[in-house]
């Protein structure tokens, strides 16, 4: 490739809504051209490091042995209906209608249609097991999409799905592609991280998020140093900090807390320790009638210690909520627990609340919390004397220096952008659908599903994340849009360094290394400035100078200050075994 003949468009400034380093870094390079919000065109040099990755990602499905095929961008809505996500999949699913007035989606995931074709081609055990893939345009109506590609609306991804006759096979199958990730991941060379996760709106049970390791990561990861143990934050196993529950050994008081509301202020002014407090969180889940109608909402109160912060995630699986649950409002707290948020506690209330102490609350003794009544706090509240015991349950996150859950050392906190997750779905839509096979008996048996997923155009961003400085993109060989630069000085005017300019180049792609010439005559300064914004990981700088004393310069994007001498002549030996193949 020569620059003059390509199309490069790189900016000094980013716009004033890039609200991350990545997006900023992909406008300025000429990588992405904002269309909308949440849509981007994805330029020749974006769309060249998007292709590299698509290929890294079909190679190892391949090598994995899944079947590529493509599922459309539209769906019809009966199969949403069937499933029961037409409702429940929420306003992120893009809805609409065709000239006959017949309901359709823009997919955001194709679990549906899968198992569609599923129900209709796999007739017999003997066509099990199966995987099929693909590698799709998504759709989905984020309400504040930001962060550039990696929070867009309309992204691109692989997603694939696995077809077993059990509950063992598709275990099988998992591995499989879990496997496959960590391969996936490692040749894109990026440092990732594999972690246990809650499998959301997808369904399922078994389940592992991929994340990439970037500061500016939307999700937390707790992990164990000496351990193999990570998992996200929303699933990570949160230990009680109290062993044995002690024995009562304060009388509980009512005091006067006038214009305390908060934990630690009420401790400040009580003088007693910010750990003896525990604070209230109130959930509620809507409910109906068998005719629909609605009903009083069902109200749950969460006992957390005061410096703990609620896992909504955990909070979702309690029976009570399981079928989603918000924060209530300031009337229905009025009215269930006769006082405004900030002096709410457990003792007193109303039986037909549900009251769950996480595991450490749960082992505290005299502790202090709300007293339901505006500026008033008991103190040396204890639990089945003063109130009775509450259902107990893992419900906060973790912090660092809790004990890892495999008992192997303390739990870390950093933090990681999602690029990759596997699932086992178990029947959940093969049920749904009626997908089934005839087994060995000639029985029909409903087919156990996995589902995994890769944010191709996300990749980038995390990518960038991950590796930057204040010049610009730092690309991973494996993933740049180009592998090596060449950079001559007055190409034009010297014909050595034309010549000698022309020939690496000519010899390196016969190599088949990704080589760009720079031929577009520009002043140094603005020439390598553009190639290190875009991040190509290897430069080669021709000129006279250097030429007189048969030599050329090399470069590596990750140390710009460590240049290095090289013979003119062992130039391409040099620069190919610079490159991480």
């Amino acid at each position: 490739m020569r620059a003059r003949s390509y199309f490069l468009s790189t900016l000094k400034e980013a716009p004033a809504d890039a609200d991350v380093i990545s997006q900023q870094y992909m406008i300025r390079a000429g990588m992405i051209k904002k269309l909308a919000a949440g849509v981007y065109t994805y330029m020749p040099v974006g769309l060249r490091t998007i292709r590299k990755i698509e290929k890294i990602i079909r190679e190892e499905m391949d090598r994995a042995g899944a079947i590529e095929l493509l599922m459309p961008l539209v769906q019809p809505a009966e199969l949403w209906q069937e499933s029961g996500r037409w409702e429940k999949y929420g306003a992120e699913l893009l809805r609409f209608k065709d000239r006959h007035d017949r309901d359709f989606v823009i997919q955001p995931t194709s679990e549906e249609v899968v198992t569609d074709i599923a129900r209709q081609e796999i007739k017999s055990w003997r066509q099990l097991p199966v995987n099929f893939y693909h590698i799709q345009t998504k759709f989905r109506d984020e309400r504040r999409p930001r962060f550039g590609v990696m929070r867009g609306r309309e992204f691109t991804m692989k997603d694939a799905y696995s077809f077993d006759r059990d509950a063992e096979g598709a275990a099988v199958s998992y591995d499989k592609m879990y496997q496959a990730y960590q391969r996936i991941f490692t040749r894109l060379g990026l440092m990732f991280r594999a972690v246990r996760a809650d499998t959301g709106a997808i369904g399922g049970s078994r389940s592992h998020e991929f994340q990439v390791i970037a500061n500016a990561g939307e999700d937390v990861i707790a992990y164990c140093p000496d351990s193999d143990y990570a998992a996200n934050i929303e699933l990570a196993e949160a230990r009680s900090l109290i062993d044995v529950r002690a024995a009562a050994a304060e009388e509980m008081v009512k005091r006067p807390t006038p214009g305390k509301e908060k934990c630690h202020d009420v401790a400040e002014f009580l003088g007693i320790p910010f750990e003896k407090s525990v604070k209230s969180v109130v959930l509620a889940a809507d409910r109906t009638d068998e005719k629909g109608n609605p009903l009083p909402a069902k109200i749950v109160l969460i006992l957390l210690r005061a410096d703990h912060d609620l896992n909504e995630v955990k909070a979702g699986h309690l029976p009570e909520l399981k079928d989603g649950f918000r924060f209530a409002t300031d009337a229905e707290i009025l009215e269930n627990f006769g006082s405004k948020p900030g002096y709410l506690g457990p003792v007193g209330i109303k039986e037909d609340v549900a009251v769950y102490a996480d595991l450490t609350v749960a082992n505290m003794s005299d502790f202090c919390c709300g007293a339901n009544e505006e500026g008033y706090h008991y103190t040396g509240v204890n639990f089945g004397r003063d109130l009775p015991e509450p259902k107990v349950a893992d419900l906060r996150n973790v912090v660092e220096g809790d004990a890892s859950p495999d008992g192997k050392g303390m739990l870390r906190l950093q933090r990681g952008i999602e690029v990759g997750h596997v699932f086992y779905l178990g029947t959940k839509y093969s049920e749904a659908l009626n997908a089934t096979y005839l087994d060995e008996n000639g029985q029909p048996k409903v087919l156990e599903m996995g589902c995994y997923g890769i944010g191709v155009t996300r990749l980038a961003g995390a990518a960038i994340e991950q590796s930057h400085d204040e010049r610009g993109i730092i690309w991973p060989d494996s993933i740049a849009p180009f592998e090596v630069v060449i950079c001559p000085m007055n190409y034009s005017k010297s014909e050595a360094v034309r010549e000698a300019a022309d020939r690496l180049y000519e010899e390196l792609k016969a190599q088949g290394v990704d080589v760009i010439l720079d031929d577009r005559d520009m002043r140094p300064g603005v020439m390598f400035a553009d190639w290190e914004l875009i991040g190509v990981p290897h430069r080669v700088v021709i000129g006279d100078r250097g030429l007189k004393n048969g030599e050329v310069e090399y470069a590596n994007r990750r140390n710009l200050a460590e240049k290095v001498m090289v013979k003119t002549e062992e130039a391409v030996e040099f620069v190919t075994k610079q490159i991480k193949r």
